[in-house]
């Protein structure tokens, strides 16, 4: 009975150690685990191509190689993912999320942003010799922390003119912009449809 009692004592004294050595490792994992990523439209959110779906890609850590046309510079790696999407034609989308620090620092990324758009014709005709461009402020929409859908337009002699759409929206410390462009002008811009997917992407971030 002593010699088995005393088998028993030693081991449920190894486990209890186990435990005290295993736990804070644990923790420490939690602690440091990669934070997730923030919700993304699909193609089925996004403006209807009249003859093709939506080919949507992966959502992917880190920044695009080729940034969205007025927002080269403007999005930090850190903390954003991107999810890129095409159709058989000449549409394409991207989405971009970033999730900053506090939401403070998410709102000054917002409007930051919001000036590289206004400012994105001007600065494309400065660099662009005999190029046209124009932008319109397509005003705000009421989802979570706000966001704002913008359209740009430029076009160089003897080539086809592009025009893109962008909203961008922040919900707490999550900032997301999404961009759709094609072939043509302002006046061929599904305004309407792309201000319902820029409300569902901000809804979509936090989940």
């Amino acid at each position: 009975m002593f010699r088995g009692t005393s088998v028993r004592r030693t081991t449920a004294a190894l486990a209890a150690a186990a435990a005290l050595l295993f736990t804070p490792a644990l923790a420490t994992s939690a602690a440091t685990a990669a934070p997730t990523a923030p919700g993304f439209v699909d193609g089925t959110d996004l403006p209807p191509h009249p003859t093709s779906p939506w080919y949507a890609g992966e959502v992917t850590k880190g920044l695009p190689e080729f940034g969205p046309i007025c927002l080269e510079s403007g999005l930090p790696a850190a903390g954003s993912w991107h999810r890129d999407f095409g159709t058989e034609f000449d549409t394409g989308a991207m989405q971009l999320s970033v999730r900053s620090a506090t939401p403070a620092a998410a709102a000054k990324l917002v409007r930051a942003l919001e000036r590289q758009l206004a400012a994105c014709a001007a600065d494309w005709l400065r660099v662009t010799p005999g190029g046209t461009a124009s932008w319109e402020d397509y005003g705000t929409l009421p989802v979570e922390e706000g966001a704002h859908v913008y359209g740009v337009h430029t076009s160089l002699p003897e080539s086809e003119p592009g025009v893109h759409l962008f909203g961008i929206g922040r919900d707490g410390s999550t900032v997301t912009v999404v961009q759709w462009g094609q072939m043509g002008n302002l006046s061929h811009a599904p305004v309407a449809d792309f201000r319902r997917t820029t409300t569902t992407a901000v809804n979509k971030l936090n989940p």
